[in-house]
């Protein structure tokens, strides 16, 4: 599925949860669709099934899966008017960044460019 920087100074959980954010995200793992149960995922990636289950736990908190008892974690769909406080801070996240970019002579030819490229890995509404 994916690999997991075991040098990296962030956390393996903290890992995991962004590379799943991001197959969610670039829909990749579709709505509905089931994650791999918590063994099968640390035995593929060896890792520790407590630091796979730390991070579908976060995920859920996150709003980007939910569990059903006795059958598995799943890819939660998305309504995006749910998710108001979560956009806001994503916005002020990305004003931050555009602002960082811009300072280090980023054009705004270029943001389009990258908006356009993430765009290119996303359903159309």
């Amino acid at each position: 599925m994916f690999e997991l920087d075991t040098r990296s100074r962030k956390p393996i959980y903290e890992q995991l949860v962004e590379k799943l954010k991001q197959l969610i995200i670039n829909n990749v793992l579709k709505e509905d669709e089931k994650l791999p149960s918590v063994r099968e995922l640390a035995q593929q990636l060896t890792i520790n099934p407590n630091t796979i289950q730390k991070a579908y736990r976060e995920l859920e908190s996150l709003g980007y899966i939910y569990s059903l008892k006795g059958k598995g974690s799943f890819v939660h769909p998305i309504e995006k008017s749910d998710n108001v406080e979560e956009l806001n801070k994503v916005r002020e996240e990305l004003k931050r960044l555009f602002a960082e970019a811009i300072y280090l002579g980023m054009t705004e030819k270029e943001i389009e460019s990258l908006l356009h490229e993430v765009k290119g890995g996303q359903k159309n509404d």
